[in-house]
Order: C-alpha cells, then sequence, then structure tokens
C-alpha cells in the first residue's frame, strides 16, 4: 500500500500544488509545467513526459477533467478513462512529480497560479507564436515569458495518438 499511496499523493488540488511549487522555487528547484487529456496513455506520451520531465527539477502535469475533454469535441466516446483513472496512471510515472486537474477550457489559470518555470507543449504548437488565435499559440507562454520562464516545444513521436488507436479499435 505504500506505493500506492505515494501514487494517490500525487494527484493535489490546486491550492496544495501551489504551496508544494512554491517551496520548490524556494529551494531554486525549476518547476517544469505541462497539460493534456492523456487518456489511453501511450508510448508518445510516455516519452513527451519524460522529455518534458528532463527541463527541470520537477514535472507538474495539468490533466482536463473528464467535462473539460468532452467540451474539445473529440467524440462522444471521449474521455474513454475517466479522470481520476487518468490521473493515476500518470503519477504512476516515476518522472511526474505532481497532477492538478482542471475544468477550465484551457490551462490559463492553473498556470497564472503556479507560475512554473518551463512551460512545455508538443512540437505541434510554437513557443514563438504571439497570436492568441492561431493553433500554434502555447496557452500561458506570455504569462510564464512575462515571469521571467522559458517556454519549450518538445518534438513528438510519429505515429502515436488516442484518436490514432481509437480509430484501429474500432475497425
Amino acid at each position: 500500500m505504500k506505493t500506492l499511496h505515494e501514487i494517490q499523493n500525487k494527484i493535489v488540488s490546486k491550492e496544495i500544488a501551489v504551496e508544494i511549487v512554491r517551496e520548490w522555487q524556494r529551494t531554486d528547484e525549476k518547476v517544469v509545467f505541462t497539460n493534456g487529456c492523456f487518456d489511453i496513455l501511450h508510448e508518445g506520451h510516455v516519452t513527451y513526459l519524460a522529455q518534458s520531465s528532463d527541463e527541470g527539477d520537477h514535472l507538474v502535469v495539468g490533466l482536463n477533467t473528464d467535462a473539460s475533454v468532452k467540451r474539445q469535441g473529440k467524440g462522444d466516446d471521449r474521455p474513454v478513462n475517466s479522470e481520476l483513472s487518468r490521473a493515476m496512471i500518470l503519477a504512476a510515472l516515476g518522472f511526474v512529480d505532481l497532477i492538478v486537474l482542471f475544468d477550465a477550457d484551457t490551462p490559463l489559470e492553473l498556470i497564472q497560479t503556479l507560475r512554473p518555470d518551463v512551460l512545455v507543449k508538443g512540437a505541434d504548437y510554437d513557443p514563438a507564436e504571439t497570436a492568441e488565435t492561431s493553433k500554434k499559440y502555447i496557452v500561458g507562454s506570455k504569462e510564464v515569458i512575462a515571469a521571467g520562464g522559458v517556454v519549450k516545444a518538445i518534438p513528438l513521436v510519429e505515429g502515436f495518438s488516442t484518436t490514432a488507436i481509437l480509430k484501429r479499435l474500432k475497425k
């Protein structure tokens, strides 16, 4: 039960996350933030998250709630896994330090609250994009940069996506 308890303790409220992140930053530890649905965890997700964690000392993952995923228009059958299930699976990864669920359409408010040192997204986004209406714009990038942080894009592993996996399963 010790290991299960450690995994469950990584899933925290925004308020608890702020306390933990501030403590890390007080001791000059670099906090990395990324976000997503992570519905059916696959090699692409694991590679992306592992590379994200290499950008600092602690990786915080903002995880879309079930309602937030549904509003993204990914399909009536999404998410496949519940938010708690997705959070548990992510928390089981040794290089993930915290999971914070968010219900908004974007993680902007969570990013503004946590103030990470590094904001990471996949390479389908562009850290240099400043037009907030662009699909390549990284939500929260302006705020992270203004606070002295950096924004990075991590290469994606070709051939892996939850949507593609679901299409193959339906065939």
